[in-house]
């Protein structure tokens, strides 16, 4: 179905966790159908649990709102270490897709990477490994309800995303695990953002967070209806709002989902956008996203159901080589550089 008035389609999704093989057969072609056309979907029938949600939001809501000093405690000592709070304007998506002169992003954010790791497992102990599976910064000291809330609520999009990824492999005529040894040792980030009040307006050009395409493989989104949301550009150049329905999640496919489907699936640009100048205050927004990112070592090439006939239009690559890619872009700006070296 279609939430009134949006370009992107509401699915519920459960037949697809409780129903027969024809019934997830039937949820998985809606999400396939989303994928081809606009690469965004709302989902409800989730069957995550509405108490995880809320503890994991009023948990990120009293880390926003430490004093300034307090929160910069958190931030990593090595900009190279993806972890912990990152502060007003030091983002930059926009460049991760070459916008020349592109402005900083207007919000702060705080990232949480996987803390379920096997010491015993070789996996987890490689190089690159070593690299990636980073410790987590958690700010124990000033909200120690953080690091439960956000560890139950990322296990409960963790579970989530193995769903959405069976939907998906059945949906491009693949068995229904064939995703299953690809994200098994997912590399995902979860980040919390925070879009303050703008009582003021921002410099000509600058958004509360530029427009991209997301990294991965799908990233799924717990948002708030407040003034200055999320728009998604359309095949006609057009910006439309995405829809934000009670108790249900925003979904996004990534830029390693188009690649492993030849572009039959798309990773379609967006943005979030400022509130209108007469509701500047009162708009403070905060976002759970969960970028969902495969294996490390996954090989990302043309899934063999796709573009049957045609050549494939990407070289292979793996899930980290395109991930330190697009992160080397954005963290390539003055102003994160000005800030992590502050």
């Amino acid at each position: 179905m279609k939430f009134a008035g949006s370009v992107v389609p509401v699915i519920d999704l459960t037949k697809a966790r409780t129903g027969s093989e024809a019934e997830k057969q039937q949820v998985a072609d809606e999400v396939g159908a989303a994928a081809r056309s606009i690469g965004f979907l709302v989902v409800s029938g989730h069957g995550v649990p509405q108490p995880v949600i809320d503890a994991a939001t009023e948990a990120s809501r009293r880390l926003f709102d430490l004093p300034a000093a307090d929160k910069a405690k958190y931030r990593s000592p090595d900009p190279a270490i993806y972890r912990g709070y990152f502060g007003i304007e030091t983002g930059n998506l926009a460049s991760t897709i070459g916008e020349d002169g592109a402005k900083p992003d207007h919000r702060e954010y705080y990232n949480v990477g996987r803390f379920d790791l096997d010491p015993a497992d070789p996996y987890f102990t490689t190089p690159t490994a070593r690299r990636i599976f980073q410790e987590n910064i958690w700010p124990d000291a000033h909200v120690p309800a953080f690091k439960p809330a956000i560890i139950d609520y990322y296990r409960e999009m963790a579970g989530l995303a193995e769903l959405l990824m069976e939907l998906c492999a059945r949906a491009l005529h693949l068995p229904a695990d064939w995703f299953a040894d690809k994200i098994d040792k997912h590399i995902t980030n979860l980040v919390v953002s925070n879009y303050p009040d703008q009582p003021e307006e921002l410099e000509v050009g600058q958004l509360r967070a530029g427009a991209h395409t997301d990294y991965g493989g799908l990233t799924i989104l717990k948002t708030e209806d407040k003034p200055g949301g999320l728009e998604v550009l359309t095949a006609d150049g057009c910006w439309e709002p995405v829809p934000i329905v009670p108790g249900a999640f925003i979904i996004n496919l990534g830029d390693l989902m188009a690649q492993w489907t030849n572009d039959e699936w798309v990773s379609t640009m967006h943005r979030v956008v400022n509130p209108p100048r007469a509701q500047g205050v009162g708009s403070r927004r905060q976002s759970l996203v969960f970028f969902h990112q495969p294996n490390y070592d996954a090989v990302i090439e043309c899934i063999p159901t796709c573009a049957v006939g045609q050549a494939p239009k990407y070289a292979p690559t793996t899930s980290i080589e395109h991930l330190d890619m697009k992160m080397n872009q954005m963290n390539d700006t003055p102003k994160f550089k000005e800030t992590q070296a502050a």
